[in-house]
């Protein structure tokens, strides 16, 4: 009996979220198939179904969590103060979820796969249009980058130490400085 579509569509679905979750929390080198496939609860066969190779996998998963991350930070249409704020939180911080691929895949950019890092540029310049869409293009895009990467490395570097006033200072800094970038 063969499968219904819904089904494939379903079953993609717990693999693009595993794959996701896997990546954002140990990388790229570090996610094999078998672990994304424990991760969906299937087995090793059922990845082909669906994915030709784990690169393909990657670029998908991480433009999944991309959109769904931009869902998330454009929720009631947020100013860019707010958005500033939701970003750079303790609660995004702390989040087990997945909110934004970007700070987690800092170490995948340098990676020698040119599909890795064309799938993370992709994500990183999704982002900057998002941040010069909240401005409805009223900050430069110098600006908007410097923005992005404050927002960015700050979260990737709070989540990275163990410190945690010094990463609360961390986000504090970068948010402050990302608001007054759009002051100037």
């Amino acid at each position: 009996m063969a499968w219904k579509e819904s089904h494939k569509q379903v079953s993609r679905e717990r693999i693009l979220t595993a794959a996701a979750k896997l990546f954002t929390h140990k990388g790229f080198d570090q996610v094999g198939i078998d672990d994304v496939m424990q991760t969906a609860g299937m087995t090793r066969g059922a990845f082909y179904a669906h994915f030709s190779s784990k690169t393909e996998l990657y670029e998908q998963a991480i433009i999944n969590a991309g959109l769904a991350a931009a869902a998330h930070f454009n929720e009631g249409k947020l100013s860019l103060d707010e958005l500033i704020n939701r970003y750079l939180s303790q609660a995004h911080l702390r989040s087990n979820d997945i909110r934004c691929p970007l700070p987690c895949l800092v170490s995948d950019m340098a990676h020698e796969d040119e599909r890795v890092k064309h799938t993370y540029t992709k994500i990183l310049k999704g982002f900057t249009q998002h941040l010069d869409a909240i401005t409805e293009g009223k900050s430069n895009a110098d600006t908007v980058l410097l923005q992005a990467v404050l927002l960015i490395g700050g979260m990737a570097v709070a989540r990275s130490i163990t410190d945690e006033k010094l990463s609360k200072k961390i986000l504090s800094v970068c948010s402050e400085a990302a608001k007054n970038a759009a002051a100037n």
